[in-house]
């Protein structure tokens, strides 16, 4: 078998979707296992750009794509991917979703709405899709799911009743206007009247695929420092994008993951709110983020940007035992100077060499950092590792050294031909 799970280490955004795109020409499956439509994963072939939240990024190749029991579905967005992508030739035909997966309603985006809107509420920075209010509907055992779209009655039984629960809600607490159930359940009953084909028991598929040493790679949404467990909690997403995530999102063995592919930029970014250490304010950041084009893929929101935090990124090699690490958008820091990198934080006149669980503590931390010489040469035509300039090559291995995990592959540019493989994944 080959389970290869491919990880955000940061914050998000670190080009999962290039890299997965590249690793899916050999797959099999590529399996989303959490999150839903709110973020955005970018891939480029061949000069063409698709900015892809809720599809898979394999779905520009051959293998079948798989959106797992983990995974929040929006079914109108689901189906504006699919006609968007076919519309430009891409064909969806090997485009599945778990009959597990919960759907997001009118209702968990309204809710949404309202908890970012509240005046008193610590701002998340939601990209109010309903992510969150579905989850906690999964969690309360007040969901839909996939397979209720194939019972209509069952799905109208469950509608009526959450939707009652919901417009007191609205009505009593917010003083809104209540939501219409005879408008919602003829929307879905459309939505589900188009994707019913699609809707399957993927749990057999996927182990069956393993078993018989198909190559299967499982895809994650946001990243490490945005899980629900281990990221700067409340400043972070509803599910785990971590290795942990893919045996209840994709309901797998741990025993059949052969791989934990971690993605890294060779800085740090971050959009919206929360604690950044390394954060680089004023002109220097903002030339990162000119240099590097660091606006969401979504919403367009400009991205924080700061020096790589190493304190970050031992903390996810650690925990989702990763055994390679592929570095992005190197190219960016070409001709910026003297680079460094973050090994340690302190904190209150402590050092701390792993991310504490007080996110507050987060806001007085100090980092010590590593300075190195950088390079001014143009490297995103360079195929192959020997020919990096020197001080790249360096800043690399000091990486690698710090985080004790092979980097095997380093991106220099947006396209997915320009990928320096230096170890075979």
């Amino acid at each position: 078998m080959a389970g290869y799970v491919v990880v955000g280490t940061q914050w998000g955004d670190e080009g999962k979707g290039k890299i997965i795109d590249v690793l899916s020409e050999k797959a099999d499956y590529v399996v989303r296992f959490q999150g839903g439509n709110n973020a955005g994963h970018t891939v480029v072939v061949d000069g063409e750009k698709f900015v892809l939240q809720l599809l898979p990024s394999g779905v520009l190749q051959a293998g079948t794509c798989v959106i797992g029991s983990g995974v929040v579905v929006d079914p109108k967005v689901f189906l504006d991917e699919i006609d968007r992508i076919e519309k430009r030739g891409a064909k969806t035909d090997h485009v599945i979703i778990s009959d597990r997966a919960h759907v997001i309603m009118p209702y968990h985006i309204e809710m949404d709405k309202i908890r970012e809107s509240v005046e008193d509420r610590i701002k998340i920075g939601t990209t109010k899709k309903g992510i969150g209010p579905c989850y906690a509907d999964k969690i309360s055992r007040d969901g839909i799911r996939m397979a209720d779209l194939l019972d209509l009655k069952q799905f109208e039984e469950k509608l009526r009743y959450n939707l009652k629960e919901k417009n007191e809600i609205f009505t009593k607490i917010y003083g809104l206007e209540p939501l219409d159930f005879d408008k919602i359940f003829e929307e879905y009953k459309g939505y589900a009247e188009k994707i019913k084909h699609r809707i399957v028991d993927t749990i057999p598929i996927v182990n069956k695929a393993l078993d018989e040493n198909k190559l299967v790679l499982f895809e994650g949404a946001q990243a490490m420092m945005l899980d629900i467990n281990y990221g700067t909690y409340p400043y972070v997403t509803s599910s785990s994008p971590t290795l942990g995530g893919v045996t209840t999102g994709a309901g797998i063995s741990p025993r059949k993951i052969d791989k934990g592919i971690g993605v890294m930029k060779a800085y740090t970014t971050r959009v919206g709110e929360g604690p950044f250490v390394t954060e680089i304010k004023g002109e220097f950041g903002d030339k990162i983020r000119g240099i590097g084009g660091e606006y969401g893929a979504v919403t367009g929101r400009p991205r924080r940007c700061g020096w790589l935090d190493l304190v970050v990124g031992r903390y996810a090699t650690e925990i989702n035992g990763l055994t390679d690490i592929v570095m992005t958008k190197i190219d960016v820091l070409s001709g910026l100077g003297k680079l460094k990198i973050c090994t340690a934080y302190e904190i209150d006149g402590k050092i701390h060499e792993y991310v504490p669980a007080d996110t507050q503590s987060l806001d007085r931390a100090i980092p010590i950092y590593e300075e190195l010489d950088g390079w001014d040469e143009d490297i995103t035509q360079i195929k192959k590792y020997e020919d990096l300039p020197v001080n790249c090559r360096k800043y690399i291995e000091r990486v690698q050294e710090i985080l004790g995990c092979p980097i095997s592959v380093v991106s220099v540019g947006p396209d997915r031909s320009q990928n320096i493989h230096i170890r075979e994944i």
